[in-house]
């Protein structure tokens, strides 16, 4: 199964809490915390790592906080993912290890992969925050996580 990490999916929440919040007043981790129902200390982690790749700038102090380091729809969604799953999107491990497969040479399939992961990879680097903010045109709901359900809705 294809999918981003719980870590990813948290902070890909995080950040619309933050963008969500357009007064520009920093957020603190307790503060988001509570507005998206998630844990303090994997709020904290998300937090750091963010601000550590450059998505966040964090000010200390009593008026302190997090804030994003450009706005919404600058941030793209090919960042987020590669920041917080510690590198350059890659579905199989000859995408993400050149040479770390011994079938690689004669694989049939691996020209294919490389064209799947270029398509996702591009697609995710036209979705800004902004757009994960607000519904997207086209997209049909499925059984996942409803507006209601959402933790930005609680």
């Amino acid at each position: 199964m294809l999918r981003v990490s719980k870590h990813t999916d948290y902070g890909i929440v995080l950040l619309a809490a933050i963008a969500e919040n357009s007064d520009g007043v920093p957020c603190s981790a307790r503060e988001l915390a509570e507005m998206t129902h998630l844990p303090l200390p994997m709020v904290s982690k998300i937090l750091k790592v963010l601000c550590r790749e450059g998505i966040l700038t964090s000010q200390r102090g009593i008026q302190g906080g997090y804030s994003l380091a450009k706005p919404a729809d600058e941030v793209t969604l090919v960042g987020i993912v590669q920041a917080l799953e510690g590198g350059p999107i890659a579905l199989t491990e000859c995408i993400s290890e050149p040479g770390g497969c011994r079938h690689e040479e004669s694989c049939p399939v691996q020209v294919n992969w490389l064209n799947i992961n270029t398509l996702i990879h591009n697609a995710l680097k036209e979705i800004s925050l902004l757009d994960m903010i607000r519904p997207m045109p086209g997209l049909v709901e499925l059984g996942g996580c409803s507006e209601e359900q959402s933790p930005l809705s609680r």
